[in-house]
């Protein structure tokens, strides 16, 4: 078999148990239970997609597909304490006690004609500009001085009354009707929440179930730099500092009148200054910061504007908390694009983002899950633990599932070597290799088709002498 359980799986596994009946008072889970998720967990590794019929062939016909998928959609699992039972394994084995929390949204292109899976509906291509139908989600993750974990997630799925509406709205302000005579926008329903309330969800559930980790600061993108999601996560994380980006054409007061960031921070000369991205390499800046009232936020913000060595124009930054540094605010906010570095591993490496067609509410949201736990594993592999516990430099998530890979093929092969008959298991295993190998008809070669007469027809001779 090629997805072989390794120790170094199983014990990933052991210990989620343990820790789903110590720290979260769970039954746990049964025998065959950490048996089908230790073959899950392998199968994302070797095959890097979440397939059952791809699980099956990898696992030359061991594992039944059929028997996969029952014990995914009807086993009794604490689905809503599994991703919860990892995190507090990966947290308590690095005994990390401080981080800073970062939100970010991606989505995954659907087929035109999908019905069954959660979420789906119309969203922006980036590539080609136009749109698709698609999944959305919203990550909360975890940056740590020893390493960075996925958190939590939630799906997002827009209100359709409010999509209608906005449609509607953009085109009848083309027309040049004005906003009295349009219709008025719909009340906000609690059934499709937005991408800020989705990730404030997260924070007050990580905040209850995680009370003993200190949250430093909060950040996100523009999209969350509402005064809402600021006060809020501050106060659901114990007064963390919230840091967001704010649009260019963002209001504030001045001297008693309301004037544009642009205009504001063109009236004087940037300082020109080093900052350290990351903890890593100094790069050279331009900044100036000024604590404002924010018009949209309906208080005082501080602001940081920043352009970073050969760009023209200034990205604006906005804090919370205004007894922070400006440096340290600018600071802090590198650390957002470790949110995309996850994102992009997450999609390569950890399954669900290729051939994931489960369907349901369940089907979407465990698939996940079983994503997220894998990446935890990898957290935890002997290799990964040693550097960061020695403050070395870890290994990226492609190179990691590297060793998965080699780990299973090295079990598979001492199986045959180490077996009474080599000969013979060795025969039967290219049997069963054999045996799994797809047959699919190829549309190239055309064999055993009618391809009609393709020469002259006799009686229409005359014709070609005409």
């Amino acid at each position: 078999m090629l997805i072989t359980p390794i120790p170094d799986v199983i014990k990933f596994v052991q210990t989620l148990n343990d820790t789903l009946t110590v720290s979260f008072q769970s039954s746990g889970l049964s025998r065959i239970q950490c048996r089908w998720l230790t073959i899950m967990l392998m199968g994302i590794g070797v095959t890097g997609v979440f397939c059952w019929a791809v699980f099956e062939r990898c696992s030359l016909g061991a594992f039944k597909q059929d028997q996969l998928r029952w014990m995914f959609y009807h086993s009794k699992i604490a689905w809503s304490l599994l991703l919860q039972a990892s995190v507090r394994q990966v947290l308590n084995h690095y005994h990390i006690t401080r981080g800073v929390l970062i939100f970010d949204d991606s989505d995954k292109v659907r087929s035109k004609r999908t019905r069954r899976i959660k979420g789906v509906h119309k969203i922006k291509h980036k590539k080609s500009g136009g749109y698709v139908q698609g999944q959305e989600l919203v990550f909360m993750l975890l940056v740590t001085p020893v390493a960075t974990l996925p958190i939590a997630f939630r799906f997002y799925t827009p209100d359709p009354a409010l999509s209608a509406w906005r449609q509607k709205n953009k085109a009848l302000k083309r027309l040049g009707i004005p906003g009295k005579e349009r219709p008025k926008k719909p009340k906000p329903n609690p059934d499709y929440p937005t991408k800020q309330a989705l990730a404030l969800e997260m924070v007050e559930a990580f905040s209850l179930s995680f009370s003993d980790i200190k949250i430093n600061a909060v950040i996100a993108d523009a999209l969350y730099s509402t005064a809402e999601f600021m006060d809020k996560a501050s106060i659901a994380t114990g007064g963390a500092q919230v840091v967001s980006q704010l649009r260019s054409n963002q209001l504030i007061l001045s001297q008693g009148k309301k004037v544009r960031l642009t205009h504001y921070f063109a009236r004087q000369t940037g300082v020109d200054t080093k900052l350290i991205i990351r903890g890593q390499k100094t790069q050279s800046i331009t900044m100036l910061a000024a604590r404002v009232y924010v018009k949209a936020h309906g208080k005082k913000r501080f602001v940081v504007a920043l352009k970073y060595e050969g760009e023209k124009n200034y990205r604006y930054l906005v804090a919370s908390d205004m007894s922070w540094r400006h440096g340290d605010i600018a600071r802090v906010y590198t650390l957002r694009w470790l949110v995309e570095v996850f994102i992009e591993d997450w999609k390569q490496h950890a399954g669900w983002n290729r051939l994931a067609k489960q369907q349901g509410e369940e089907g979407s949201t465990r698939g996940v899950i079983m994503s997220l736990l894998y990446d935890h594993m990898l957290l935890l592999h002997p290799e990964q633990s040693v550097r960061l516990e020695n403050k070395q430099p870890g290994l990226p998530v492609g190179c990691l599932t590297e060793r998965i890979k080699t780990e299973a093929l090295i079990k598979t092969v001492e199986a045959v070597v180490t077996a009474d008959e080599p000969k013979q298991q060795l025969k039967a295993f290219t049997a069963a290799i054999i045996s799994v190998l797809p047959e699919r008809r190829s549309k190239k070669h055309l064999a055993g088709l009618d391809l009609g007469k393709q020469e002259p027809t006799d009686s229409l001779k005359y014709r070609a002498a005409a």
